[in-house]
Formats: structure tokens, sequence, C-alpha cells
């Protein structure tokens, strides 16, 4: 219990100094991304300069490469423009060469390594994806567990007042509320982060749904994309969704903590990323691919749905000299703009891999 304290105190204190950055630098994303998706459907266009590259994919990381992108320019005379599409969209953006990489929540496949035809994933940053709720009558911070959750997103659990969530927080008053899950209805590197942590959790999950970057969700209304969810629950009382931790900052909503292997409820901060992450001891040369989802109970502060988030590029690309100034800037220097967005710096076996792994990249 000492263990949730804890956690619970240093997030807050984390999210207390960082909001108001983090609102400020998330505010612009919206007009990002449009002006990103417009640029990305005329390539051609967009690659007037040899040093421009396009990128397209994950929405989690998308808060991250929007802070970076002015500092690479600046940096590097690199201009980058990023669409936040989701982790499928980039995946077939670069696996058809129409963006110079892609960025994914969700590793590789064998099936979509063959089919990029080449490609390296490289691991860049880590972050959390959040179980974030709206109700007035809501308090901050419910405590959650995997099974718990499992039944919320199927709908068996109905109610915020349900005996299973009063059960979790006892003291806390709980409203007679209508749950309403809000999921992303687009192939989302997320919604594989969720789901691979509900497959561990529970076996009804498991041989129901299951894990993927869509599945056929047995309740709720589905949006596109980390924004669409958001401002969809903001809209919605009684309603919860999963989303990258940053977003939650932006639009000042509740989150719950969950309950980890060591049976502590642990939080979405930087301290419960970071002790997820500890785990990873190695990172396999020929993907790079790592699952830091559910650790093992001796990460005692562990947020259990925790997760890196890839860069995604043809290991022979004429703009290699390009992507391998900017990967290798994100690895170093971008990383010091993480902890504001709740990105956690990359552990050092992390970082050392990837940086091995850009290298490959040539002309």
């Amino acid at each position: 219990m000492l263990a949730a304290v804890e956690t619970k105190t240093r997030h807050e204190g984390e999210e207390g100094n960082l909001s108001r950055k983090t609102i400020t630098l998330l505010g612009v994303l919206a007009a990002v991304a449009a002006v990103a998706l417009s640029g990305i459907a005329g390539t051609a266009q967009a690659r007037t300069q040899d040093s421009d590259l396009t990128g397209a994919g994950s929405t989690f990381v998308a808060p991250l490469v929007s802070a970076w992108t002015p500092k690479v320019q600046s940096a590097l005379g690199i201009k980058v423009t990023y669409g936040p599409i989701g982790s499928g969209g980039g995946i077939n953006a670069v696996t058809n060469r129409t963006v110079d990489f892609g960025a994914s929540d969700a590793p590789l496949t064998p099936d979509q390594f063959a089919a990029c035809k080449g490609c390296v994933q490289i691991p860049w940053a880590l972050s959390a994806t959040a179980i974030a709720y709206n109700g007035d009558a809501l308090p901050n911070h419910i405590h959650l567990t995997g099974p718990v959750l499992a039944s919320i997103f199927t709908g068996r659990i109905s109610k915020w007042n349900d005996a299973a969530i009063k059960k979790l927080n006892k003291g806390k008053s709980l409203p007679d509320l209508k749950i309403t899950v809000i999921h992303r209805s687009d192939n989302s590197g997320t919604t594989y982060n969720l789901t691979d942590y509900l497959s561990r959790v529970s076996p009804t999950w498991k041989s129901g749904p299951g894990k993927g970057v869509a599945v056929n969700w047995p309740t709720g209304i589905g949006a596109r994309g980390s924004s669409g969810v958001a401002a969809a629950l903001t809209s919605t009382q009684g309603g919860v969704t999963y989303v990258d931790v940053a977003y939650t900052l932006k639009n000042h909503l509740k989150f719950a903590a969950v309950q980890n292997k060591a049976r502590t409820f642990a939080l979405p901060g930087l301290t419960g990323i970071k002790s997820a992450a500890a785990t990873i001891n190695r990172v396999a040369p020929d993907n790079g691919g790592i699952s830091i989802v559910n650790p093992a109970k001796t990460q005692k502060l562990a947020y259990p749905i925790s997760t890196f988030t890839y860069v995604i590029i043809p290991k022979q690309s004429s703009k290699a000299p390009e992507l391998k100034k900017f990967v290798n800037w994100a690895l170093t220097k971008g990383q010091v703009d993480g902890p504001k967005l709740l990105f956690s710096p990359l552990p050092k076996v992390v970082l050392k891999a990837s940086q091995k792994t850009i290298a490959l990249v040539h002309t």
C-alpha cells in the first residue's frame, strides 16, 4: 500500500508541474496533424527538398514528434512532416514507401516485416496507456484490476457503482452512473497495447476479442485517433476509454490506478513507466520488439500498461543520411522533451540497441 501511495504522490506532482506545458504543446497538435496529412496526401510535392522527411503513424507518439520537429529543423536543417493517422496506417504507408518513416506502438508481426521488405523497427520512445474516464461525481484515480477492466470493456460491468468496482474502492463514493465504453475505430497501436494487457490478465478477454490493432468490440462507440477518443470522452458522462497519458493532461481527464502483479495500484506517471521498463535487460537484434506489459511483481511501482513505441524505416533508403540524423537526434537530445509529456527516457540497454539498428540504414 505504501508503494501505491508513493506512486500516487509522485505522479500527482508530475501532473501538477507538467500539465500547463503539456496543454500548450498539445494545443497545436490538431493543426499540425491537418498540415501533415495534406503533405502526405501529396507526397511527391512534399519531397521538393532532399533534406525533407515525411512520416506517418502512431497518434500515441504524435505529441512528442510534434515537440521534436521544430528543434530538428533548427538543429539539423531537416523539415519533418508527420501525420498522426494511427499505427496501422503508418505501417501501411512505410510499407508502400509513400512516407520515409512510419511510427507504431505495436511491434511489427512477421507478416508485416515480410511485407515491408527490409524495414527495421527501432524503439524510440516510452510511455503508458492510461485508462481515462469522465464523470463529475466520479473520484480521480479509481482503483481497477485487469479482470475488472476486461469486464468493463466487454460490457459485463455497466455501472460505475458495480459491486466489483466498489470492492476495490472502499471509502469512495461511486455514483449510479452508466458506463459508456469509447474505443478506437482505426487500426491503433494503443488498442494493441490495451488488448495485449487484457489478454494477459483475463482468459475471458483472451478467448473473446483477443489482442490486435483492431478487435471486435463487444460494446461501446468508436472514435478515430487519440484526439478523437479524448474528445468523445469529454462529452460523455460515465465514459471510459484508453489513451496515451499525455492526452489526459491536455483534456483534464481523470484516470485510473491499475493494479500490477505486485498488487500495487499504480498510476501512469514517470515512476510507473520507468519501473516497468526496468525489466528489460536485452533487445532482440533481429527486430527490436519489446514488451513491458504487465511486468514481473519484482517491479512494485510498475504501471502495467506501459509501452515502447517504434519508428519503422526501410533499411535501404535514398533519405538514409537524413533519417539517421533525425532518429539519432531523437534517441539522444530528443529524449529531454519526453518527461513533460510523460514519456520516460529510454533505458540505456534500449538506447544502445536502437543506435546500433539505425546505423544499419543506408542508401
